[in-house]
């Protein structure tokens, strides 16, 4: 801690986490000159690889370092500008989250309020010391009222989320500059096929391109999901022991399953990757395809979506 401490070259994010280590090892003085003149703002900026970063997981993290330091204040400040941030329909890695909310938690706990929540909700009085409070509604909906009775502004959340019913799909998602993708169904020898309906018995193949524009840099642990109708049967060349009739481009990992195929990848700026999954039109029937989706595990603003559709299978 000590050689750290004195290395010129050392960045304020550092400093910032050098000087709470400090306080946890009993030298709290220490540690309040390491942040002296240190400004709480960072830069913005977010990496999918390495350490996860971002500039909120660091702003959590100057908030964690001024609770510990008892600079109840300057925390006061910092936990509005991390609480505003989080209160943002944004999506955030795992890596951020966790650092705001166990930033949030520390200043709560050493700045205890002995205010309540009061308030009435529905037909029910709601009497409350804690921060959260959360019940369940129904599926489907209803009129909600709630009125605030105490002294404190309460903040009220509604968060939804489900799975289509059959049939009932997803819409495309398609932005050029982030994250382009295109899908194509072909026969074994190359040629375009619809796979809208397929004779019983037909092996085809499912392409999958995705191009990064380039305009965000390298995207790093990108995930593809390919689920398949129940009529149609992944040939898993892999246990087979067979050729693939086609060269899919790297993967960091692939996960053939019945149902589908999760493929783990990165590309690089101004490039294209693509990727084929071997299919058997094995049932008769008609089927709904689910729809094909592409995202940046930590960062769900690179994502792309291609929607489903019904498909037959005809004897």
């Amino acid at each position: 801690m000590n050689r750290l401490r004195e290395f010129k070259y050392i960045s304020p994010e550092a400093r910032w986490r050098l000087a709470a280590a400090y306080k946890l090892v009993g030298q709290p003085e220490i540690g309040l000159q390491l942040i002296n003149g240190l400004s709480t703002t960072v830069k913005p900026y977010y990496t999918l690889y390495g350490t996860y970063g971002s500039d909120l997981r660091d702003e959590a993290m100057i908030l964690e370092t001024l609770t510990l330091l008892g600079q109840q204040q300057k925390a006061s400040a910092q936990l509005r500008v991390v609480a505003s941030q989080l209160s943002k329909d944004d999506w955030y890695s795992t890596q951020t989250t966790a650092y705001s909310l166990v930033a949030i938690s520390e200043y709560c706990g050493a700045n205890h309020s002995s205010a309540k929540m009061q308030f009435n909700y529905n037909s029910s009085s709601v009497d409350s010391k804690t921060y959260i409070w959360q019940s369940d509604l129904a599926a489907n909906g209803g009129k909600v009222t709630l009125k605030d009775v105490g002294g404190n502004r309460l903040y009220v959340r509604l968060i939804q989320r489900g799975q289509p019913s059959s049939g009932q799909d997803v819409q495309t998602i398609s932005n050029p500059d982030i994250l382009q993708m295109r899908i194509g169904y072909f026969t074994l020898t190359g040629h375009l096929i619809d796979p809208a309906k397929l004779k019983q018995g037909t092996d085809f193949v499912a392409q999958v391109n995705i191009k990064n524009p380039g305009k965000r840099g390298r995207y790093d642990n990108m995930a593809l999901t390919q689920i398949f109708p129940s009529g149609w049967e992944i040939i898993n060349t892999r246990m087979n022991d067979t050729t693939e009739a086609f060269s899919s481009s790297p993967s960091d990992y692939r996960d053939i399953r019945d149902d589908r195929v999760n493929t783990h990848f990165s590309v690089v700026e101004d490039k294209e990757v693509t990727y084929y999954v071997t299919l058997n039109a094995a049932y008769a029937g008609k089927y709904f395809l689910p729809a094909v989706s592409c995202e940046a595990m930590y960062n769900h603003s690179i994502n792309a979506v291609q929607k489903g559709k019904w498909v037959e299978v005809v004897k």
